[in-house]
C-alpha cells in the first residue's frame, strides 16, 4: 500500500522532494522528466534532476528517487537508461503521459500512446540495456485521443518487461479536469500481469480510499494532492493503520516553505525562488485558507524574505478547506 510522489515538471525537483518526503508518508519519488533525443547526454544533467544520484538515490529521508526519461528513439532511451544506471539510479522511469503540446509535437510523452508498438520497443530496449536489478518502470495515461488505448498499451509495456506501470487516470484530451476514471485503472489492471499503480485526483484521505476501492490498485501516485497538503500521505499511512493524526496547521507549513526557499536560493536566484514559493503557494489555496487569504498580498511581492515575512505573519487559525469557488491549478504537464 505505498503512496508515491509524482513527477511535475517545473515545479517537483530536489528541493521540494526533500520538503515533502521529510514530512512523512512518502513511499517513493520519480524526477521531472530527463529529455532524451539524439546525442548522450553529459552526467551533469543526470545531477541536475536527480541530485540525490550522490545519495545512492535517496532523499535525505531515505525514500528512494526514480530517474525518469522521455524520449521516442529506442537507441538513445537504452543509452540513456544504463548511463543513469551507472550513475547511481536504483529505478529507471520511462514517460508516456506527458500531455505538454510542445512534448508530444515532438513525438514525446503522452502522443506515443497512439502506437502501442513503438512503446514496447522502446521499453524492451530500456529493459536490455539496464542490468536485470535494476527495475524499469513506466508512467502513462489511458490514451492520448480517448480512454480506449490503456489497456493495449499497457499490455505492450507489460511484454516489453516493465516492473509497474503507474496509470493517470485521463487521456490526453481530458487533460487534468475532473473527473478522474479510476474504474478504467481498474481494467488495464485486470489485463497484465505486471503491478498497476493508479494516479489522478486524489486531494484527501476519502479521495484516496475511493480511488483504491474504484481501481483496484494497491498503491497509488499523489501529485498536487501532496503538494497542496503536505501531510497527506502521512495522514493516508495512520487511515491504512485506523488511526486518525491531527492535520497540519498553516504555521506547520511555513517552516517548510522557508527550508524549500533556503534550498533553492543555491540553484536559482531569488526572482526564479520566489516564482517557484508563488507557485507552491498557489497550490497550498488548495489546502490552506491562511494560504488563500494571503495569495492576493502575496502575489504582489517580488522579493523573496518580504514573501516569506508575509506568509509567516499570517493569522494562526484551524486548517480549513479551500473555498468552494477555488480553481485548483493545473500543472505544466
Amino acid at each position: 500500500m505505498r503512496i508515491l510522489l509524482a513527477p511535475m515538471e517545473g515545479l517537483v525537483d530536489a528541493p521540494i522532494r526533500e520538503t515533502l518526503t521529510g514530512v512523512g508518508g512518502i513511499d517513493g519519488c520519480v524526477t521531472e522528466f530527463i529529455r532524451v533525443t539524439q546525442g548522450m547526454l553529459p552526467p551533469r544533467i543526470f545531477y541536475k534532476y536527480a541530485p540525490e544520484l550522490h545519495n545512492r538515490a535517496l532523499t535525505r529521508a531515505g525514500v528512494p528517487v526514480a530517474v525518469q526519461l522521455l524520449g521516442s528513439d529506442p537507441v538513445q532511451m537504452g543509452l540513456h537508461g544504463a548511463r543513469a544506471v551507472a550513475l547511481g539510479a536504483t529505478q529507471v522511469d520511462l514517460n508516456f503521459g506527458c500531455p505538454a503540446k510542445t512534448v508530444n509535437r515532438h513525438q514525446g510523452g503522452c502522443v506515443l500512446m497512439r502506437q502501442p508498438e513503438r512503446l514496447h520497443e522502446i521499453a524492451a530496449a530500456v529493459r536490455r540495456a539496464v542490468p536485470a536489478s535494476v527495475p524499469v518502470t513506466a508512467k502513462m495515461r489511458l490514451g492520448y485521443d480517448d480512454r480506449s488505448m490503456g489497456v493495449a498499451c499497457a499490455q505492450a509495456l507489460a511484454d516489453a518487461g516493465v516492473a509497474e506501470i503507474v496509470v493517470h487516470a485521463r487521456s490526453k484530451v481530458d487533460g487534468y479536469k475532473p473527473p478522474a476514471y479510476w474504474e478504467d485503472i481498474a481494467r488495464v489492471r485486470e489485463a497484465v500481469p505486471t503491478r498497476v499503480i493508479a494516479n489522478g485526483d486524489i486531494w484527501t484521505v476519502t479521495d484516496y480510499w475511493r480511488c483504491r476501492q474504484a481501481s483496484g490498485c494497491d498503491d497509488v501516485m499523489i501529485g498536487r494532492g501532496l503538494v497542496a497538503r503536505p501531510d497527506l500521505a502521512a495522514r493516508i499511512k495512520a487511515s491504512q493503520r485506523g488511526e486518525e493524526i491531527a492535520a497540519m496547521t498553516w504555521p506547520e507549513v511555513t517552516p517548510l516553505i522557508r527550508d524549500y526557499a533556503q534550498a533553492l536560493t543555491t540553484r536559482l536566484e531569488d526572482t526564479y525562488v520566489v516564482g517557484r514559493i508563488k507557485q507552491w503557494l498557489n497550490y497550498l489555496r488548495q489546502g490552506f485558507a491562511e494560504a488563500d487569504r494571503l495569495w492576493p498580498q502575496a502575489r504582489r511581492i517580488r522579493a523573496l524574505e518580504p514573501l516569506l515575512r508575509c506568509l509567516e505573519q499570517a493569522p494562526v487559525s484551524p486548517p480549513a478547506p479551500a473555498p468552494a469557488n477555488s480553481v485548483r491549478p493545473v500543472p505544466s504537464h
